[in-house]
């Protein structure tokens, strides 16, 4: 597996090892080992979720707050979306920055998104399922979110704003600068 830091200190691109033949592929998604390594930091996941969508969905952005602030490895087991992570560290040189990135199920892409990001991502095939682990359990009381089309983030979702669907509770979040970090 190849680990590639993007502008986002500590937020990394993984890309899997992947050995085909004709019978079909095989990859290892996950190892405490190489993952440790390869951020160069141990995380402990204890909570794995999953999702389904359909094409225009955007999710996020979300983030949790304080003791259960979480990290995110996520990945894409059928279809293709936009991964979006916002650096939420106010003490960071990238805040209020963001990275997008293409996860999908034939490129295989995985994203790690440490704590202290907001993170969304937008359906851009006819269906996704997306697959995520964290290192903290939800807590609904420290959850948090910014709208998706915050202006000053200037986010590309790669849909047309006239087939975007968010949630009523998404559209409903505050900018950036409102948002309780």
């Amino acid at each position: 597996m190849t680990f590639t830091e993007t502008k986002l200190k500590g937020c990394y691109i993984l890309q899997p090892k992947v050995f085909s033949d004709e019978r079909g592929y095989f990859f290892e998604s996950f190892n405490e080992k190489t993952f440790s390594e390869g951020v160069g930091e141990s995380v402990k996941f204890v909570q794995d979720n999953q999702s389904f969508s359909t094409y225009g969905i955007v999710r996020g952005i979300h983030y949790q707050v304080g003791n259960n602030a979480q990290a995110k490895l996520v990945r894409v087991l059928s279809g293709s979306v936009l991964d979006v992570a916002v650096d939420l560290r106010k003490n960071s040189a990238t805040f209020g920055q963001h990275i997008a990135v293409e996860l999908s199920a034939e490129n295989k892409k995985q994203l790690f998104i440490p704590r202290g990001f907001g993170h969304g991502f937008s359906v851009l095939s006819k269906t996704a399922e997306f697959f995520y682990k964290c290192d903290n359990f939800y807590n609904k009381e420290s959850e948090g979110g910014i709208i998706y089309n915050d202006k000053n983030l200037q986010i590309d979702w790669k849909i047309e704003n006239s087939k975007v669907k968010v949630s009523e509770k998404d559209l409903i979040l505050p900018d950036l600068k409102d948002a309780s970090l």
